[in-house]
């Protein structure tokens, strides 16, 4: 398995431990041919569902609060991805009261061919505080946890050079 590193982005501000996070989950975009002729894999929605425990275990070992989002589930239902729905993440993470609203993706182009990203944007703002993306090569288990393991050490909770 390869693991590519395509985007390190320069931050606003800084994150720290517990601040108050709205956490509204990983989307899954499907383009590959694969899913196209056999349907929905369920062993890909169990991958993201994977993900999103190694992201809310993460934050909370890293002392944020992950806030309940329940009370903007209607308006979640109704959004197709949250990573991009132009701002509809941190109004929704405002409404909770959080500092900081975490969105993410997994884009799989083919079995072999999959990219991840984990955005961490200012509630008030909108600007991106962390964030990274992954190429991941290899449509497995272990493949999608190193991806979204690699995006939380080096790019969400990097230590800030001196």
């Amino acid at each position: 398995m390869r693991l590519i590193t395509l985007l390190f982005l320069g931050f606003a501000s800084a994150a720290t431990a517990g601040d108050k996070v709205a956490f509204f989950g990983l989307t899954l975009l499907d383009e590959s041919l694969q899913s196209q002729m056999q349907g929905e894999d369920p062993a890909q929605v169990a991958r993201i569902a994977m993900l999103e425990e190694i992201v809310r275990d993460r934050f909370l070992a890293e002392g944020y609060e992950l806030l309940d989002i329940t009370p903007v589930q209607a308006d979640l239902d109704r959004i197709v991805n949250p990573a991009k729905c132009y701002g509809c993440d941190t109004r929704m993470a405002t409404d909770l009261g959080a500092d900081f609203s975490l969105v993410g993706e997994v884009q799989k182009v083919s079995n072999l061919i999959l990219a991840m990203n984990l955005q961490l944007r200012d509630a008030a703002t909108g600007d991106l505080v962390r964030g990274g993306v992954v190429d991941i090569r290899s449509n497995t288990d272990e493949s999608w946890q190193r991806g979204m393991r690699y995006i939380l050490k080096n790019r969400i909770f990097r230590e800030e050079e001196k």
